[in-house]
This record gives structure tokens, C-alpha cells and sequence, in this order.
């Protein structure tokens, strides 16, 4: 029986503490804190709600776009503005490349490592690699030869001792079931990776001149301009080196990354059973077409039932404080975002850093609730919003990912579902890639240039008050942003981020939030090497700069927190005590 402190954890962005409590072998119980905060919402107020969108986009350096994206929606849904179809057509893309690229680098670069003994590659042999990479796929690097060169190349990076991201983690933990050749295949992957995504993403720098964080968005539309005549402009070379780019994203995805969690599932199917959580899941819904139908379609689920998808209403979410270093007049209440408040009320852990104060307050994270119901946010909740709505792109995937692990769909409420459901969803947008920048292309042809709605950009034509909200499905989950303007300024402003759901705290009824609720019952097998707890978390790529973001008006430091750094792509510290 023991209490462990994981802090930080590693592998994500931002700063997370995770604590659980360990009886018999498996985790009892467990608490999320984020353990950092920063500032952008406070410094809106005041502020022209048209350039919200490039203050909000600094929540994060990761998420990128997703911000910006969802602060135009709002406040062209509090003004009333409908955006030209070029305009709709070209957010697809850069969030569809977006979510490509993102899921890829999470599976490779921030997952892996947990499913994956990249010591164990050292005793693989090659031609055996070789054996395997071609039996699963035809992906051109898969010769002996080349995986003679990765395990030189891995070996080089022991010899040298200066392993970099695998230097200092789990290996060798019984946890790890892969052999050797797996292992290696997938650190060449992990390798090729690093090289393709700096590639595929160039997209964002042709439609947002940079990444990551766009420029190119604007209340209304776009500032991409479409001129079949202009270098300077959205042209034929233009759709071209997309269609490029994203022939490179859908040869890898369906080649390398499908492939290579079709090849490695099968050894981890008891997590088929681990890290369910809270079972209820909420999507935003996401990539409209013309008519306004979406993609992936919105709607919640609730206690695991995918015989009904309930239809969503903003104003039944809310965000409460009992358990989160904030403060309100009443904190048995949440509050709806355009009544938030973000006042802060920081009481600890103090150095030396104990154990967390569980029955107080102990993160920075607010805690969501939708109709008071705690929910699971991301690509697990996507997927099955959309498989239990019937689409059918999505029903056809998940019905052939779950054929050929053996397994049905109950498999997919966990800790394999969710890594399982990235890489679906990655599949299915990677595929809608070419065929936007086709719809685009034909808009072109047709002379359809439009990417900006004017008439009611000007403040003058707008009401002396008015509220609004955005929602996007960004690659960790459902992003809402809410904004009440008055006098043509933002009176108020909050964003209620994907890890705001999952990372959220207990709420005043005592109900866990998903991170908390998926570690009970996960197996333990060393105390001192937590793998297991890693993989769960991990699972949802959790982005804590994203829902911790408040800082005093006129800059004042509120607090200071400390803690021993880690390298972020290293093993976390433990913190380790017999319960008393």
C-alpha cells in the first residue's frame, strides 16, 4: 500500500503532477494537478474582439491554430457572421493537416516510449526487422540494410552516452511486452517521423505564413488571398504543393503509423480493459461543408451507451472551483463561461512539495461539467460520438481496426481504445485532405475567389452588446471559446480547453474528472517505476498550458512555484511514501 507523486510527467506539454494511491497491486484512487499557470484571458478585457484571435492563439505553442480558430467563431457567432465558402474550405485544411500532423507526433514522440523498449531494439536483428516491416506493409524503408543502420545509429547514441529523448526512462520494465524487432521497427519509425512532420506541416506555412501560429486568420474569413494570376496568392502551384504534402501525410499514415499500431495492439490487449474513466464523451463536432453538415458530428454520451447521442447546448456547461486554487462567492456551484470568474486562491503544496492537500484545493485546472456530468473530450470521444451517429466513414474504420484486433466495440472504452481512436481519426482526415483541396480548386476554376466577409467587419454596424461562443475540435478534444462584448470591447472572455475536461479536479459533488477516473484499477507492477499510470495519461496528450492561463492585469507575479525540472521527454520524478 503506497502514495506515489508523479511530478512532473513527462512527455506532454505543460506542467502536470499526477498522485495515486496504490492497494493490492493497482491503483485505488488518484488526483491530477496542473502545477502551472500563465496569463491570456485576463488581458483581453478591454481589448477589440478582432484581434482576440492572435492573443488567444499564445495559450499554447503546441495546439497552434486551434485557438485562433476558435476565437474568430465566436466572435463571428456573436456578431452574426457567416464566413464565404473559400474561407470555410481553407480552415479545413489547415486544422485537417493540423490534426494529421499532431497525432502523429504524439503516437511516435510522446506514446510510444511507453509501449515501446527502445533497449530492447539492441539485441533485434535486422533482417528479422526486415521480415516483419514487410510482412505488415510496403513502405519502401523496410530493407535489412536499413534497419542495419537505425540499430548502428541507436548503438552510436548508447556508445556516445548521450542518448537524448531515451535516455533516461523504464527500460527493461516487465511491462514492456514487444520483442526486439518490433522494437526496433518502431524506433526507425519514430526516427522518420521527426523528419516527416517538419515536412507535411510546410501546408500551414503556405495558407497561414507561418507555424505555428498562423497569421492568416480573420474575423469574417481569411487573409489568404486567391489570385490564379498572383506568386503572391493562393494559385495552381499553390494547390499543388498541397496535394504534395498531402500525399506525403497519407503514404505515412496509412503505411507507417496504421500499420505499426495494427502490429503492436495485439500485444497489449488486456489494455482493451484499463483506463475506461468517466465513460461519458463529448464532441464539439468538426470540418463543415457547404451546407453546414459536419464531419464529425457533435452530441455527448453518457455512461457508455452508444444507443443514443444526446444533442448539445452550451448553456449547460459549466466550470467549478471546490477542488481548483480559484475562488467564488458560492463554490458548491459551477458557473456558465460567460459568468466566469478567474480569481486565484493558491494554497499549496509548499516546499519541500508533500503530498497533495486532496481534500482542499489542488490544481490550477477548473473542473467542466455538462449538465453536471464530468466528460471525456478527444479523439476517443469523436470517434464514438460519430460511430454511434452512424457515420458511416467512420463505422466502416473502426469496424476494420477492431476486426483485425479481434476485438468489439466495448474495446474501444480505454486506455488501447483511445490510442486506437487517434490513429483512426488520423486515417479518415488524411483521406478528406486531397478531397478539400480539390473543392477548392474547383471553387477557383469557377471563379470563386471570395474569402472574406466585410459587411459586418466594421464596428460601427454592430450592437452595443452582444455574446458569442466558438467550438472546434481540436487534436485533444472538444475547445470552446465564449466572449461578451459591450461598447465594442470584450467585457469578458473564457476559453474551456480539452485538458480542462480531462485534467479536471474533483468537482463539489465529489466526481472525479477522466484523468482521475481511468487510472482506478490500473495495474501496478513497481511502485518505483510507474509505466503504467504514464500510458494512461499519456494516452489523452494531455496540453496543461492550455487550461491554466491567468496572470494579473498589470503583470504582478501572484505566486511562485518551483519544482525540480526534468527533461520533458525523460522520466518523471517519483515521490514515493507507505500509506499512513
Amino acid at each position: 500500500m503506497a502514495r506515489i507523486a508523479i511530478d512532473p510527467i513527462t512527455r506532454i506539454e505543460g506542467h502536470l503532477r499526477i498522485e495515486v494511491q496504490v492497494d493490492g497491486g493497482a491503483v485505488s484512487d488518484a488526483w491530477a494537478s496542473a502545477t502551472m499557470f500563465r496569463g491570456v484571458e485576463t488581458i483581453l478585457k478591454g481589448r477589440d474582439p478582432r484581434e482576440a484571435w492572435a492573443i488567444t492563439q499564445r495559450f499554447c505553442g503546441v495546439c497552434t491554430t486551434v485557438h485562433a480558430f476558435t476565437s474568430v467563431r465566436a466572435v463571428e457567432n456573436a456578431l452574426g457572421i457567416t464566413v464565404p465558402n473559400n474561407a470555410r474550405i481553407l480552415r479545413n485544411i489547415i486544422e485537417g493537416i493540423q490534426f494529421v500532423q499532431d497525432h502523429v507526433i504524439h503516437f511516435y514522440h510522446l506514446h510510444a516510449l511507453d509501449w515501446v523498449d527502445i533497449v530492447s531494439a539492441l539485441d533485434a536483428d535486422p533482417a528479422a526487422t526486415s521480415d516483419l516491416a514487410q510482412a505488415i506493409s510496403d513502405w519502401p524503408k523496410s530493407s535489412t540494410d536499413y534497419f542495419t543502420a537505425v540499430k548502428a545509429k541507436l548503438k552510436a547514441y548508447v556508445d556516445s552516452g548521450q542518448l537524448g529523448p531515451f535516455a533516461n526512462a523504464y527500460w527493461g520494465h516487465a511491462a514492456y511486452k514487444l520483442p526486439p524487432e518490433a522494437n526496433l521497427m518502431a524506433v526507425a519509425h519514430y526516427l522518420e517521423a521527426l523528419d516527416w512532420q517538419r515536412d507535411v506541416i510546410r501546408a500551414h506555412a503556405l495558407l497561414g505564413s507561418k507555424n505555428p501560429h498562423l497569421q492568416t486568420y480573420l474575423v469574417g474569413g481569411m487573409a489568404t488571398p486567391i489570385d490564379p494570376t498572383s506568386q503572391a496568392a493562393i494559385n495552381a502551384d499553390t494547390i499543388a504543393m498541397l496535394k504534395g504534402y498531402f500525399k506525403t501525410a497519407k503514404d505515412f499514415v496509412e503505411k507507417v503509423y496504421l500499420q505499426d499500431l495494427l502490429a503492436i495492439a495485439p500485444f497489449y490487449l488486456d489494455w482493451a480493459g484499463i483506463g475506461a474513466g468517466v465513460g461519458n464523451y463529448l464532441a464539439y463536432g468538426e470540418y463543415p461543408d457547404k451546407d453546414g453538415v459536419l464531419y464529425f458530428p457533435q452530441g455527448y454520451i453518457l455512461n457508455k451507451d452508444l444507443s443514443k447521442v444526446y444533442p448539445l447546448d452550451h448553456m449547460q456547461i459549466t466550470e467549478h472551483v471546490a477542488h481548483s486554487w480559484y475562488e467564488y462567492a458560492d463554490e458548491k456551484k459551477g458557473l456558465h463561461p460567460w459568468q466566469g470568474e478567474t480569481t486565484p486562491k493558491f494554497t499549496g503544496p509548499q516546499p519541500p512539495y508533500d503530498f497533495l492537500n486532496v481534500d482542499g484545493k489542488y490544481t490550477w485546472m477548473k473542473a467542466p461539467r455538462l449538465d453536471e456530468h464530468p466528460m471525456e473530450v478527444g479523439p476517443l470521444a469523436r470517434m464514438l460520438v460519430a460511430y454511434a451517429s452512424g457515420q458511416q466513414d467512420v463505422v466502416d474504420t473502426v469496424n476494420f481496426v477492431l476486426g483485425k484486433l479481434g476485438a468489439g466495440p466495448e474495446a474501444l472504452f480505454s486506455t488501447l481504445g483511445r490510442t486506437a481512436a487517434r490513429c483512426i481519426e488520423t486515417v479518415l482526415l488524411a483521406n478528406k485532405l486531397d478531397e478539400w483541396v480539390n473543392e477548392l480548386a474547383a471553387n477557383i476554376a469557377a471563379g470563386d475567389v471570395d474569402v472574406h466577409e466585410g459587411s459586418k467587419w466594421d464596428p460601427e454596424n454592430w450592437p452595443a452588446e452582444a455574446e458569442g461562443y466558438g467550438y472546434i475540435e481540436a487534436p485533444r478534444g472538444a475547445l470552446g471559446h465564449w466572449i461578451r462584448i459591450k461598447d465594442k470591447k470584450i467585457e469578458n472572455y473564457q476559453a474551456v480547453v480539452p485538458s480542462t475536461w480531462n485534467c479536471s479536479p474533483r468537482d463539489a459533488a465529489g466526481q472525479q474528472g477522466p484523468y482521475e477516473a481511468a487510472l482506478v484499477g490500473t495495474p501496478i507492477a513497481d511502485e518505483k517505476k510507474p509505466l503504467e499510470v504514464l500510458r494512461t495519461i499519456h494516452s489523452f496528450d494531455p496540453c496543461i498550458a492550455c487550461g491554466v492561463h491567468l496572470l494579473d492585469v498589470n503583470g504582478n507575479e501572484i505566486n511562485q512555484i518551483t519544482f525540480d525540472a526534468a527533461d520533458t521527454m525523460s522520466a518523471p520524478l517519483i515521490r514515493l511514501r507507505p500509506d499512513k
